[in-house]
């Protein structure tokens, strides 16, 4: 099944994507200011995220972390300053090419109707249709669908799925879309350990590769593990950037997060773990499983 939609009308008219060097930025905000309603979400925002890296973005609830995701995506527009993708502001690019340029992944996937779970996945070609990577397609998507262990599902309608499981196949669309940057809005939030690390290792995979993949993420502790910049929200703006080592100290998270956290070397990697403060059990006061909650008959 293609997916060609409006895409095939602009045809090898695009302007395809070319390769983009290593550490160039691939996406990046200047003086960046959005406004929703009346509220100014982001304030003054300069970033940027280059080709071969991860970059998250941490922080509270409410510090602006999808909002810059969408307006990276050119999905939300600047009140003030300007996005640009591969060196050229969104506006100037129709959006058929940025369709070519950037894949998102939203917080949560849902379809009013129940395609075939394969169905979903080739959807990541449309922007392809009617340019010479057309023949690309079925490699695409089941390299996407291996990828994030999603192959045996095909033939199953999207609507079956459970929560993780949708948002593996919402992932594999992202990447079958085979786009040079990467928005993914909370990639791990409804998955589970062993899926949560996959996701992750996909991230670092395609930035090997030369991608820049840009990433919200909660868990401050993959974040320092698979991330090479984090860059900390807080109340619209930027409180820290840098090499996830560097930038998550314990008096800054404690301030931002408004929660006293301890920050240690893991003992093997050295990479850091975050860990909320929490006061010991009063001596004698530990707290004993209820009988018979969880013991072994």
């Amino acid at each position: 099944m293609k997916f060609a939609s409006l895409f095939s009308s602009a045809g090898r008219r695009r302007e395809l994507p070319s390769p983009l060097e290593r550490g160039r930025a691939a996406v990046e905000a200047a003086a960046l200011h959005v406004r929703l309603g009346q509220r100014e979400v982001l304030r003054g925002i300069d970033l940027s995220a280059h080709a071969g890296e991860v970059l998250a973005l941490v922080g509270p609830n409410g510090a602006g972390k999808s909002t810059l995701l969408a307006a990276f995506a050119a999905d939300l527009p600047a009140t003030a300053g300007e996005v640009r993708i591969a060196g050229r502001a969104v506006g100037g690019w129709s959006a058929p090419e940025l369709a070519l340029r950037r894949s998102v992944l939203p917080q949560s996937a849902a379809l009013s109707f129940p395609f075939p779970v394969e169905d979903v996945v080739r959807m990541g070609r449309a922007p392809w249709a009617g340019t010479e990577r057309e023949d690309e397609d079925d490699a695409a998507v089941a390299e996407a669908m291996a990828a994030t262990e999603v192959t045996g599902f095909g033939p199953r309608p999207f609507s079956a799925l459970s929560g993780g499981e949708r948002a593996r196949v919402a992932l594999a669309r992202v990447l079958a879309q085979r786009a040079p940057v990467l928005l993914l809005d909370e990639p791990t939030a409804a998955l589970d350990l062993r899926h949560q690390e996959l996701v992750l290792r996909i991230c670092r995979e395609r930035a090997a590769a030369g991608d820049a993949v840009v990433v919200v993420l909660h868990d401050l502790g993959l974040a320092a593990a698979y991330a090479d910049r984090a860059a900390v929200l807080h109340d619209g703006r930027i409180a820290a950037c840098g090499p996830p080592a560097e930038v998550f100290a314990g008096e800054l998270l404690s301030r931002v997060y408004r929660q006293p956290v301890e920050v240690l070397p893991h003992p093997r990697t050295g990479a850091p773990l975050v860990l909320p403060r929490r006061d010991p059990h009063p001596a004698g006061k530990e707290p004993r499983a209820a009988a018979g909650s969880c013991a072994e008959a």
